[in-house]
């Protein structure tokens, strides 16, 4: 067939699946994917990456992109990532359950849901009675596929009643075939040295699932009537096997031939052969045989060789078969039936003309399966995929509508014990109980939020303070984390910064609550536990107890304790970043992690309120650099990715993007307009916090406006549609500090950034 020219759609394809030199069926389905999907589309770009079994053993092509060693999860993760930066348009998957790592081929999802692009998969496998782990994968992989591809209607049938997969996601496309043209098997025989025989053919990785056995036992009666009957059982042995028992299973067939009395009609090639001898071998048999013993099998790539090339087959009614074969274009016997096999193998030897018609009916059911068709099927299916999908904006909108604080979603989360830490979609999940770190920060949120009333303001102030009070363990002098649903706590001693966290909630309350009995207690927390700040040493442990001294040193001007927590740290953030500095590179550390911006912003307060200008300077400088690497190419703010953590002197992942570093920026950039009053830092304020509302990569609010709530994060494929407490108080703390930074700027004028003192 000509080549077609690419008019439109999708011009650049991933592709995932075993590939050659790697032995197997997958394998040879990928490299013939990928062949025909080039030779039939020349302009489209498809990368392969190859399931590696075995790391460093093949010798793969330059087709393929990359391979990918099938039990290292992160390798995984990394492909994700290269798919993503490498442009291409959608992804072709190959999938079957045992070539991919983890339980059930896990992994496999892992990099799926680390890709926002449209996923098509090809299932070799479709299971009746599928595990609970194969269940559990392939479901995941219903919901992550936009379509679906079947090589039998059975499959579109078990995927529907035991799955539940939706009718209209999946399509049936055959296996490809070889574009042969047709041949007399007698004109190919003189290669392989069959002349005068008269040839029945099986092949395929040996395994005992081929019942070779039933076909050796059927030759007696054969080749008393077909002397020269030659049975041939093409393929080298399953790899596996091989690795477990060598060539016990070969010998076992080797000696049922002996017992049998047909050794000598029976010929083992033990080869793995390529492409094009492969189709040679068929085209100079007289018989295909597949007398498989899984009635269950769903594909064989051999069987669907055997008919692209006109071959008669006799087959078991294995699920694959019984389709390929209806309206007479094969011969069905039962499987194990050795009796039923030799019969129907000696009537087509016998009756020419018969079995010239059922080769000729073959072979024009085949000319529907060659691999152009199968190309075009697949391509036309994507570009249906790439057409409906949602078209986002090249710009993040302008003008979005700050919203309220709300508690709802806070009460929602809260019980007469503290802030639950997580939910299931909006509903508390109490299984993880409570932290100080959310409680700590909903304790702030009392102090920041306005337009409540205020006896549900005592209310919930006197709570999250109660817990981050009963928190305090003055046998270790640590502030305690994780508590369990029955308020027994899981530990001692909380993380580090855990404990910062306690230290700055409580700072803030002693500056900002709205009854004094509330800051009275805080301050008095503060003095009795802030001092562990100083046995600290990880360098947002530091951030967070800066800030809760900042706001100290504001409620008690010149409090000691406060003033030493502000000049220590600021000192050695300061020593951090001349240490980890380079001309690309201004942080304070050589990777990004969590709560970036709390750096610079605990630089800028302690700054304002000690006057220390190269505090401010530096704070500064580096909410530059990363605000700069929070920003998107198309002007949206980009929460540095989950992904992101831990990686050297790398630029940020984009995914999974999490609400609390939108809170941490919109803080960090109020900081730095209050000490400069420069309207640019009013306005990433607000481009940060207009994530929140839809002004983000995918262009989807996280907020839920009605209740308050927060969703908690934005990964390739979507929102994380859980609501937990760190993301609704994210949300609620950002809408403070947005409804307060917004009442004076609309007055403010562009001005040089000048610190205040």
């Amino acid at each position: 067939m000509a080549p077609f020219m690419l008019a439109s759609g999708i011009n650049h394809l991933a592709l995932i699946g075993n590939f050659l030199p790697r032995k197997c069926g997958i394998a040879t389905y990928t490299t013939d994917t990928y062949n025909a999907l080039r030779q039939r589309y020349p302009d489209l770009r498809v990368d392969v990456y190859a399931m590696d079994d075995h790391p460093g053993r093949y010798d793969y092509p330059a087709a393929v992109t990359a391979a990918i060693p099938q039990n290292d999860r992160a390798a995984y993760l990394d492909t994700a990532r290269a798919i993503e930066a490498s442009g291409a348009q959608a992804l072709w998957v190959q999938h079957e359950y045992g070539i991919y790592g983890g339980p059930a081929g896990e992994f496999l999802i892992a990099l799926l849901d680390r890709l926002s692009i449209p996923v098509i998969t090809t299932l070799h496998t479709v299971l009746e009675r599928p595990s609970a782990d194969e269940r559990r994968v392939m479901e995941a992989l219903l919901r992550r596929s936009s379509r679906i591809i079947v090589m039998a209607e059975k499959g579109r049938d078990i995927l529907k009643r035991v799955h539940g997969a939706d009718d209209k996601s999946i399509v049936m496309i055959p296996h490809g075939v070889p574009e042969r043209a047709f041949a007399d098997p007698d004109s190919m025989k003189a290669a392989f040295g069959w002349q005068g025989r008269e040839v029945v053919l099986t092949f395929g990785l040996l395994a005992p699932n081929k019942g070779i056995e039933t076909l050796i036992s059927a030759l007696p009666q054969v080749v008393a009537n077909h002397p020269q009957a030659l049975y041939v059982v093409l393929g080298a042995t399953h790899p596996n096997l091989v690795a477990h028992e060598g060539e016990v299973y070969r010998d076992r067939l080797k000696a049922l031939a002996a017992e049998k009395g047909v050794a000598e009609h029976v010929q083992f090639i033990d080869a793995f052969v390529e492409h094009d001898e492969l189709i040679d071998y068929l085209q100079a048999a007289d018989l295909y045989v597949t007398p498989y013993s899984n009635p269950a099998q769903i594909t064989s790539g051999t069987l669907s060789y055997a008919v692209g090339v006109g071959k008669p087959v006799i087959s078991t009614p294995y699920v694959h078969a019984t389709e390929i074969l209806a309206d007479d274009h094969g011969v069905l016997v039962d499987f194990g039936d050795s009796a039923g096999f030799a019969r129907e193998i000696d009537r087509l030897l016998t009756d020419t003309q018969e079995r010239v018609a059922l080769s000729q009916r073959a072979y024009a059911r085949g000319r529907t399966m060659i691999w152009p068709r199968l190309a075009e099927n697949a391509l036309g299916e994507l570009n249906a995929i790439i057409a409906t999908a949602p078209r986002r904006f090249g710009k993040a909108p302008a003008e979005l509508a700050s919203l309220k604080p709300n508690l709802a979603a806070v009460e929602r989360m809260s019980d007469s014990t503290g802030m639950l830490q997580h939910s299931i979609y909006s509903v508390p999940d109490r299984r993880h109980g409570y932290c100080i770190d959310d409680n700590a920060r909903a304790l702030i949120l009392m102090s920041k939020i306005d337009g409540i009333d205020e006896t549900l303001r005592d209310k919930w102030t006197t709570i999250f303070g109660g817990f981050v009070q009963y928190a305090w363990n003055p046998d270790q002098r640590r502030f305690r984390n994780f508590m369990n649903f029955d308020r027994t706590w899981c530990e001692d001693v909380g993380s580090e910064d855990s404990n910062g966290r306690a230290i700055w909630a409580l700072g803030v309350t002693a500056r900002d609550a709205r009854a004094q009995k509330h800051r009275d207690w805080a301050s008095v927390l503060f003095d009795d536990t802030a001092s562990i700040a100083l046995e600290l040493e990880a360098p947002r442990s530091h951030a967070f107890a800066m800030l809760g001294a900042a706001a100290m040193i504001e409620a008690h001007p010149g409090h000691a304790l406060s003033r030493t927590i502000l000049t220590r740290f600021g000192e050695e953030l300061i020593v951090l970043l001349n240490e980890a500095r380079r001309p690309e590179w201004q942080w304070f550390e050589i990777v990004l992690a969590y709560d970036n911006a709390r750096l610079p912003e605990a630089l800028l307060r302690a700054g304002k309120v000690l006057g220390r200008q190269d505090f401010i300077e530096v704070g500064l400088e580096t909410l530059d650099w990363i605000v700069g690497r929070q920003t998107s190419p198309e002007g949206r703010f980009r929460a540095v990715g989950s992904e992101s953590f831990g990686r050297p002197y790398a630029e940020p992942l984009q995914f999974d993007q999490q609400p609390l570093e939108a809170q941490a920026t919109v803080d960090a950039c109020v900081a730095a307009y209050e000490v400069t009053s420069d309207k640019r830092w009013y306005e990433e304020a607000m481009r940060a916090y207009r994530w929140y509302l839809g002004a983000n990569d995918l262009e989807l609010p996280l907020a839920t406006a009605q209740d308050g709530g927060c969703f908690d994060g934005l990964m390739p494929t979507g929102l994380n549609r859980n609501q937990g407490a760190e993301s609704i108080l994210a949300l609620q703390l950002a809408n403070c500090a947005i409804s307060v930074l917004s009442k004076p700027a609309e007055n403010v004028a562009s001005t040089p950034r000048t610190a205040v003192a």
